[in-house]
């Protein structure tokens, strides 16, 4: 079974910076893409990014576009999500996770998922 655990979470001004990094376990088939996702209180799980495990193609949210990064290390089992100019709007509890095949897909395409790691940027 597919575990994922997140870090790098925590409290940033805004216009400031976080990396968050998510550490996978078991079997994951180079088919497969992980995405991250984010859900604030009282919505709904919102998709931010994903990236083909065994290709170096990525999607984001129009609205994390030019801010965020999603990059993966193959051979480390980990995928990274790099944030930049945080706006109040960003905070969440950001969860990484895991599906078959290797689009965006949606959140209930997607068959694994992390604890999750709360940011929280304040103005």
């Amino acid at each position: 079974q597919v575990q994922l655990v997140e870090s790098g979470g925590g409290l940033v001004q805004a216009g400031g910076s976080l990396r968050l990094s998510c550490a996978a376990s078991g079997r994951i088939s180079s088919g497969y893409a992980l995405g991250w996702f984010r859900q604030a209180p009282g919505q709904g799980r919102e998709f931010v990014a994903a990236i083909s495990w065994n290709v170096d193609m990525s999607y984001y949210a129009d609205s994390v576009k030019g801010r965020f990064t999603i990059s993966r290390d193959y051979a480390k089992s980990k995928v990274y999500l790099q944030m930049n100019s945080l706006k109040p709007e960003d905070t969440a509890v950001y969860y990484c996770a895991v599906k078959q095949g290797a689009g965006r897909g949606v959140a209930n395409e997607y068959d694994y998922w992390g604890q999750g790691t709360q940011v929280t940027v304040s103005s």
